[in-house]
């Protein structure tokens, strides 16, 4: 899709409005969370009285982020004159949180970067060709002549480095590097929120791929991996993102899409998908009803298990067969 860029519309949008709401997708990651609190930060500094709100709030390795705590994990009341959906390719991926939002809100800014977005919502915000949702923030900021603060800086950050590997994904440009130069030079430290966001890991994240590991297969240069909720019941793990083993398993030089299915506690079965350059993921995802880039996506279907690993290894087995 090409971008949908109104940025006139929204900031008409916030001229008329006092209450914001500002929501993103259930499972959310550091883009996600990221372009969430760094847009509210920003707004609240324009002393817009600000509510954010994700199903489930902010995952433990993202609650340095500054006024992460503030995060509402669900609404039970509340009107809004604005919400502001980020990072979320589509009503149902911002959850009940969306939900509840857009029946009480008076306007819908959709904010993302998914080429996959449905262009729901009144005003659109979406940018493609964007790395990151926090790369489309920045933007607006920057129109909105809104000086970026250590706070905002520090939150885009965090969805720059995480939607791009640590800047390994084949859709970085000088750009894209340009922004991270402003962001630091506001006083984001890329070192603290690489290590933070990006590498550090708890225990129990190794204690998973202990449990897991012995579930991987490599077939037809596609590397695959299965998480049981008993494996998350026996570590202390409910309902959580797979710690990273995707990526790790991406790295393997063999192969050039890696998959991991999870078992949710409802029995359906999230897709985590990751590919090496010159490959579509993306589509895959898309067509599960999922959505993300070429080279990171990711879908939820019905289980079990079982069917749902039949369902999708004859996919995957097409995309490595039709390289882009």
């Amino acid at each position: 899709m090409t971008a949908r860029l109104q940025w006139a519309e929204a900031n008409a949008a916030l001229e008329g409005a006092r209450k914001l709401l500002i929501v993103t997708h259930v499972s959310p990651d550091g883009d996600a969370i990221g372009s969430m609190l760094g847009l509210a930060a920003a707004l609240r500094e324009r002393d817009y009285k600000v509510t954010t709100a994700v199903d489930g709030g902010v995952p433990e390795f993202l609650q340095f982020l500054p006024a992460a705590a503030r995060v509402e994990h669900r609404l039970k009341r509340g009107h809004w004159d604005v919400m502001i959906s980020v990072d979320a390719s589509d009503e149902e991926r911002s959850g009940i949180c969306g939900a509840f939002g857009r029946a009480r809100s008076q306007k819908v800014i959709n904010l993302d970067h998914h080429p996959t977005n449905t262009l729901f919502g009144d005003v659109h915000l979406v940018m493609p060709e964007a790395v990151s949702s926090t790369e489309v923030v920045y933007e607006w900021l920057v129109r909105l002549g809104h000086p970026i603060s250590q706070p905002v800086a520090t939150a885009l950050l965090t969805g720059l480095v995480t939607d791009t590997m640590g800047f390994r994904t084949s859709n970085v440009t000088a750009g894209t590097l340009g922004i991270v130069q402003k962001l630091m030079e506001a006083g984001a430290s890329l070192t603290d929120v690489t290590a933070r966001a990006l590498v550090a890991k708890p225990y129990t994240s190794l204690e998973l791929w202990k449990r897991v590991l012995p579930s991987v297969k490599l077939e037809q240069r596609i590397i695959s991996a299965v998480v049981t909720q008993a494996d998350l019941t026996t570590v202390g793990l409910i309902d959580v993102t797979d710690g990273g083993l995707v990526s790790l398993l991406a790295s393997v030089q063999e192969a050039v899409v890696a998959v991991v299915f999870k078992e949710t506690p409802e029995k359906r079965v999230e897709i985590s998908l990751r590919c090496k350059p010159g490959y579509d993921v993306g589509t895959v995802a898309f067509g599960l009803g999922g959505g993300g880039h070429k080279q990171a996506a990711g879908a939820t279907i019905d289980g079990p298990l079982e069917a749902a690993i039949a369902r999708v290894m004859p996919l995957l087995q097409a995309a490595v067969a039709a390289p882009v």
